[in-house]
């Protein structure tokens, strides 16, 4: 047997997701809200036969596998490669804040945002590497045919862009407690279901990030 479908999760909402500062590395907890949304996921995910389910080592990813796992009879496999982004000196700040604080640096990344090293951090060519190395060594080491992984938005926007033609990592958007189902096709991988937060069944899932767009 070897894995047919991948789902990846996005963590639950945090106060900073609220308040839209950028997290990185920071241990940041779900707040109230977020973990009501994963309750819910949880629901919907104990209904899906996994066979293995892997986290980021970030308290938001580990929170949020923690509840599936124990919906699912799973316990979570830690690693460290599916943080999100390392945003270096940026960390907690919002957008509009490094536009005026670092206008330069903030030209430069988002003229070049793939490439673009966060200052004391990583550029999304480095996340996209390591995730690289991690999803291959998930699908080495596993024969369940349904693996969940849990992981950040940023983080499973380039590994997808890695794995389905087309898909832009920059454009793409995930909502906190969002799923994203992929399965193996004779040619590679396809996505399924993007970015699906019907789980929720009303309860907000922020997205970020559209910030960006308003900057651009």
């Amino acid at each position: 047997m070897t894995i047919k479908r991948v789902i990846f999760v996005r963590p639950g909402e945090t106060d900073w997701n609220f308040s839209e500062r950028w997290q990185g590395w920071l241990d940041v907890p779900l707040n109230t809200h977020g973990k009501h949304q994963v309750e819910r996921l949880a629901t919907l995910m104990r209904n899906i036969s996994l066979g293995v389910l892997y986290s980021s080592d970030l308290r938001r990813a580990v929170e949020t596998a923690e509840v599936i796992g124990r919906y699912s009879a799973i316990a979570p496999k830690i690693d460290a490669r599916l943080r999100e982004r390392n945003i270096g000196s940026w960390q907690g700040l919002r957008l509009d804040e490094v536009a005026v604080w670092f206008p330069e640096e903030f030209a430069a990344y988002m003229a070049n945002r793939m490439n673009f090293q966060f200052p004391n951090g990583e550029s999304l060519t480095q996340v996209q590497i390591r995730m690289k190395e991690a999803f291959e060594d998930i699908l080495k080491e596993n024969a369940a045919e349904t693996v969940a992984i849990v992981s950040h938005t940023v983080s499973i926007r380039v590994l997808l862009a890695h794995l389905i033609e087309g898909y832009d990592p920059i454009t793409a958007r995930l909502g906190n407690s969002s799923v994203t189902t992929i399965e193996r096709t004779a040619s590679g991988w396809r996505i399924v279901v993007p970015n699906d937060v019907t789980h929720l069944e009303g309860l907000e899932s922020r997205i970020v990030n559209e910030m960006e767009d308003k900057l651009r």
